[in-house]
C-alpha cells in the first residue's frame, strides 16, 4: 500500500508525515510508527521501538518505488529476531574489547554479548528501548523527536544519559539523523543508525554487484574477535581500498586475513577529513546500483564508518512480505566513533563530560543515474 501511494504522488515539494499503531511491547507500551514523505515519491517510516527505520522508499531511475531497507512488517519479529534492522545502536556503538573499560581511574564491567566484548550497549542497548516521539514540520521538510533517558549504570554505564536522535525527510531527499545527548557524569557515547540497504530493493537479492566509495585512505585492523589492534592501516593495495568505485563483491572473497576475521567486510575505516577534531560533515562514502540506478550518498560529522556485508544472515529470517534475507542481502554503512574508544587513548574520544554536549550529524542523500 505504501509503494502503491508513493507510485501515485504527484510532484509535490512539500514534505508530509503521519503516524499510527505499530504494537505493544509486553510491558504494555505502545509502539508508533512515523511516516514522513516528501513530493519525489519518498518515503521513512520510522517506529519509536528502538528509533527503528522500517521502512526506506525510494524511486529507481524509471520512478518505479521499492523498499531499500531490510526490516519487519510487524513489531514481534524486531523483538525477537532482529540482527539490529534499522535501530539506533548505543549507548556505545559497535564492540568494546573484553567488555570493560576504565574511565577516570574507575573500572567499569559491561555486558559481554559478543564473544568476549561487548556489543551495541549491551543486552538492553538503545535498539530495545522504546522511545518518546514527537513530530514536526518546517517549510523543506517534515520529521520525528525521539527522546530516552538513560539512567546511571544501565548496562553498566556511568552517569544519566539524556538523548534526542532527530530524524528530517526534505523536500531534496535527504535524510537527516541528528544526535544530541547530555550527561551528569563522564561516559562513553557512541551513537549510529543501523539500516542494513539494498539499494535494488530490500528483497533484490545480494549487495555484491553495488558500486561502493569510501573516502578513507586508512581503516583499523582488528584482532580474531574484531576489536581494533590500534593501528591505523593504509588502504593502499588492500581489499579494503574503496577509494574509487568499486562492487563490494570484487574482493571480498580475497585470501585476506582481516576479511577471514570479520567473514567479509565489518571493519570500521578512517574518514578523511582536514582534522580529526572538525565537527562539519565530509562526504564519507558512495554506494550506486546499476540494476536500479539508485544512488545513496553518505556525509557526517563523525571520524569513522563501519562498512558491514551482511555476513550473518543466512537465510533463516523472513522479513517484509515474507523476503528470505540470505547471506550478504543487504550493506551498512554505520557512521561512528572507532570501535573499543574508550580502550584506545590515541582514538579520537569518545567520552561526554557533565556541562558538554554530544552532537552528530549524518545525512543520507539519495539520487539516481
Amino acid at each position: 500500500m505504501l509503494l502503491a501511494a508513493c507510485a501515485q504522488r504527484e510532484e509535490d515539494p512539500s514534505v508530509n508525515l503521519q503516524h499510527d499503531y505499530f504494537g505493544t511491547v509486553p510491558s504494555g507500551r505502545e509502539v508508533r510508527a512515523y511516516a514522513l514523505t516528501n513530493g519525489s515519491g519518498m518515503l521513512v517510516r520510522a517506529i519509536n521501538y528502538g528509533g527503528i527505520i522500517q521502512s526506506l522508499i525510494v524511486p529507481d531511475r524509471d520512478g518505479t518505488p521499492a523498499d531499500i531497507v531490510l526490516g519487519y512488517d510487524s513489531l514481534a519479529p524486531y523483538l525477537d529476531a532482529s540482527p539490529y534492522f534499522g535501530a539506533i545502536t548505543g549507548r556505545y556503538t559497535n564492540r568494546i574489547g573484553g567488555a570493560k573499560f576504565t574511565l577516570d581511574g574507575t573500572t567499569y564491567q559491561l555486558a559481554a554479548n559478543d564473544g568476549p566484548n561487548h556489543l551495541h550497549g549491551g543486552l538492553k542497548g538503545f535498539d530495545k528501548v522504546v522511545w518518546n516521539a514527537e513530530t514536526f514540520q518546517t517549510e523543506d521538510g517534515a520529521g520525528v523527536v525521539f527522546t530516552y533517558i538513560s539512567p546511571a549504570g544501565e548496562e553498566g554505564y556511568p552517569g544519566m544519559l539524556e538523548v534526542r536522535i532527530t530524524y528530517t525527510l526534505t523536500s531534496n531527499s535527504e535524510l537527516v539523523v541528528d544526535y544530541f545527548a547530555t550527561t551528569d557524569e563522564a561516559t562513553p557515547v557512541n551513537l549510529t543508525q543501523h539500516s542494513y540497504f539494498n539499494l535494488a530493493g530490500h528483497d533484490g537479492g545480494d549487495v555484491l554487484d553495488h558500486r561502493l566509495m569510501i573516502n578513507a585512505d586508512a581503516f583499523t585492523p582488528v584482532g580474531a574477535t574484531l576489536i581494533p589492534t590500534g593501528e591505523l592501516r593504509s588502504v593502499a593495495d588492500t581489499p579494503f581500498d574503496f577509494r574509487q568505485p568499486t562492487a563490494i563483491g570484487a574482493r571480498i572473497e580475497d585470501n585476506d586475513e582481516q576479511l577471514r576475521f570479520g567473514l567479509g567486510y565489518d571493519h570500521n575505516f578512517v574518514l578523511n577529513r582536514e582534522s580529526a577534531a572538525a565537527r562539519s560533515t565530509v562526504l564519507a562514502a558512495r554506494v550506486f546500483d546499476p540494476e536500479s540506478g539508485r544512488v545513496m550518498e553518505i556525509h557526517t560529522t563523525e571520524p569513522g564508518l563501519q562498512f558491514y556485508t551482511g555476513n550473518h544472515l543466512d537465510g533463516t529470517l523472513r522479513g517484509k512480505g515474507g523476503a528470505v534475507y540470505r547471506h550478504r542481502a543487504g550493506f551498512c554503512l554505520e557512521t561512528q566513533h572507532y570501535p573499543d574508544s574508550p580502550n584506545k587513548p590515541d582514538f579520537p574520544t569518545p567520552i561526554l563530560r557533565p556541562g558538554m554536549e554530544y552532537r552528530s550529524r549524518t545525512v543520507f542523500v539519495f539520487s539516481v543515474l
